[in-house]
């Protein structure tokens, strides 16, 4: 390890503290660039990223630009001088950028790459039921998530794993694979491994409001994967018929029960404190919810107050709210 080593580092969120942190500890950090201050919150009040408030806490140089191309930013990076760029939960540099330094740009995935490829490979992992994932360091290079993979590890996940729970393993598995890849960069210890493209590769695409929807029709391990895949954020939402309402639920923690029924797709069954939804192979037990217009509470603590009756219902397509 070497303090002479300078290094800039590119980051917004909490997963990329970690990181910094152990980078700040070995390396000499020359700057940090983060997102710009946004409004946030129904206050709509100036919210400073995690990266930017961690960075301020240390006394480092923070660079906050517009505009990643624009020509006094890379001139601002180019008089630093630096030896390494380190990116870790950012937007994708343009190589004007990510050309700068003279042992090159890197990157850290939450991913065995070249599998699981975009914005929420943590996600998806658990969406899709994955048994394995990890996390990859790369160089940087003109498409995003494809370059030559320095080093990786793996790691198990749990069955009772949410991406919360996920999302702190390997931010801390990640850190110490940029220290181990920061250190064998500088000794020229790296024995780089271009990625390759097969046809069964998984992509790891943006949630958005459609992807995060709840389908009754799906089998009951595919929705308990869904459910902890998206908790606690953005959470797996669905809608229930409720008396003349249609309510908007979000699901964060369930039960799974396979089971033979002759229920229809999302009815209920009514139990003492919980309910059970029929899926087309057995039931979903939801544990903690989230009904429009109340607080995220266990269904216990709901059901003392929210009365469900048989008619109450989720239904699959075609609800919006």
């Amino acid at each position: 390890m070497s303090k002479k080593t300078k290094i800039i580092f590119f980051g917004t969120t909490d997963f990329a503290v970690e990181t910094l942190n152990i980078l700040k500890d070995n390396f000499n950090i020359e700057a940090v660039v983060t997102a710009e201050d946004k409004p946030a919150g129904r206050g709509l009040k100036i919210k400073e990223s995690s990266v930017k408030i961690y960075a301020k806490e240390n006394n480092l140089k923070i660079i906050q630009p517009s505009n990643l191309k624009s020509s006094s930013f890379i001139e601002e990076l180019n008089l630093l001088d630096s030896d390494l760029f380190v990116v870790v939960a950012f937007r994708m540099l343009p190589k004007s950028v990510w050309a700068i330094p003279r042992l090159g740009t890197i990157n850290l995935h939450a991913s065995l790459l070249p599998d699981y490829r975009g914005a929420a490979p943590i996600n998806w992992v658990i969406i899709n039921g994955e048994k394995n994932t990890g996390v990859s360091t790369f160089f940087i290079n003109e498409n995003i998530d494809t370059g030559d993979i320095i080093d990786q590890r793996s790691i198990k996940i749990d069955i009772l794993d949410s991406y919360g729970d996920l999302y702190h393993k390997l931010k801390k598995i990640g850190a110490d694979l940029v220290l181990d890849s920061v250190n064998n960069i500088i000794e020229n210890k790296i024995n780089l491994k271009p990625q390759i493209n097969t046809s069964n590769l998984n992509s790891a695409n943006k949630l958005n409001k459609e992807n995060c929807k709840i389908e009754w029709t799906m089998k009951a391990s595919k929705v308990y994967n869904m459910i902890r895949g998206l908790s606690p954020y953005p959470g797996a939402h669905c809608f229930l018929v409720h008396k003349k309402e249609t309510l908007k639920i979000i699901i964060y923690s369930s039960k799974i029960e396979i089971e033979t029924h002759q229920l229809n797709n999302g009815q209920i069954i009514i139990e003492k404190k919980q309910i059970k939804i029929a899926t087309t192979d057995g039931f979903i037990i939801p544990q903690e919810i989230k009904v429009q217009g109340k607080k995220r509470m266990s269904v216990s603590d709901l059901m003392n107050g929210f009365k469900f009756d048989l008619d109450s219902k989720f239904p699959s397509s075609g609800v919006e709210i």
